[in-house]
Parts: C-alpha cells; sequence; structure tokens
C-alpha cells in the first residue's frame, strides 16, 4: 500500500499552489484568502504599487525558502513511518509517535502556507481584495 494521502500537500509547495491543488469543497479558504500565483499574474489589472511588489516579492523568496525546508522534513517524517509500516512486526507505539511526527510536519507546512496567504491578503486594499475575488469567480465559471 502507498502513503499517497499527503502527497497533495507536498505536491502543493513545489509552486506554493496553496490551497489550489486540492478538492475545492476541500478548501474553506478558497474564497476568503488569495494564492501568490493569481496575485502576481494579475499584478498590472490589481494595480499593485511598486511596494506591494516588493513585499509580495520579498515573502514568496522567502516562503519558497522555508517551504523547501519543510518539504525535507516531512518527506523525512513519512519516508520513517513507512519503514515502521513495511516490517513483519510493527511497534504500535513507536508508530503512533511516528505518525505524530509526520502529522505535526504537515501541520508545519499548512500552518505556514495560510500564514503566507494572510501576509499577502493584508497586503492587498480592499478594492484589489474585491477584483481578485471578481477573478476567482470568472475563473470558476462565474460563481
Amino acid at each position: 500500500m502507498k502513503m499517497t494521502f499527503w502527497l497533495p500537500a507536498v505536491l502543493a509547495l513545489a509552486g506554493i499552489g496553496v490551497l489550489a491543488a486540492q478538492n475545492p469543497a476541500d478548501e474553506p479558504f478558497r474564497d476568503l484568502l488569495f494564492p501568490p500565483d493569481l496575485v502576481m499574474q494579475n499584478q498590472q489589472a490589481l494595480g499593485l504599487s511598486e511596494d506591494q511588489k516588493n513585499y509580495l516579492k520579498t515573502e514568496l523568496t522567502q516562503a519558497q525558502s522555508h517551504f523547501a525546508e519543510l518539504q525535507w522534513k516531512l518527506q523525512g517524517e513519512m519516508e520513517r513511518f513507512v519503514s515502521m509500516l513495511k516490517q513483519a512486526n510493527i511497534d504500535e507505539h513507536a508508530a503512533v509517535a511516528q505518525l505524530d511526527n509526520v502529522l505535526a510536519a504537515e501541520r508545519e507546512v499548512k500552518r505556514t502556507q495560510v500564514a503566507l496567504l494572510v501576509r499577502i491578503k493584508n497586503h492587498l486594499r480592499p478594492e484589489q481584495q474585491a477584483q481578485l475575488r471578481e477573478i476567482q469567480a470568472k475563473m470558476r465559471g462565474g460563481k
């Protein structure tokens, strides 16, 4: 059995496609926060100031570096967990403790993702946020 239920979180790290790679029904933040790539792709339409652009570039650069570290940590914890599960006789307490390590690493990834999205939103003016919501609605088919 492959352990693929953590894969979407790890894949989301690669392009910082935060909260966008999963099923929309599972994304309670999708209408409240804005993925970095959406802001970058619409920077002219949003009329981002140079200060906003510089802030976002700095935040994204720092986030990419941090996400790379988190991905290594998550993959290492997951590898140890899978190795334990491959054993003929599994020490239940050790396996559950290692699962806790995997879940803690996954939690750190999600926490970091949401913190980045909040910082992005906080640096957008209300009218820019409204414009992004309109863009998102059009992308989903006009809802």
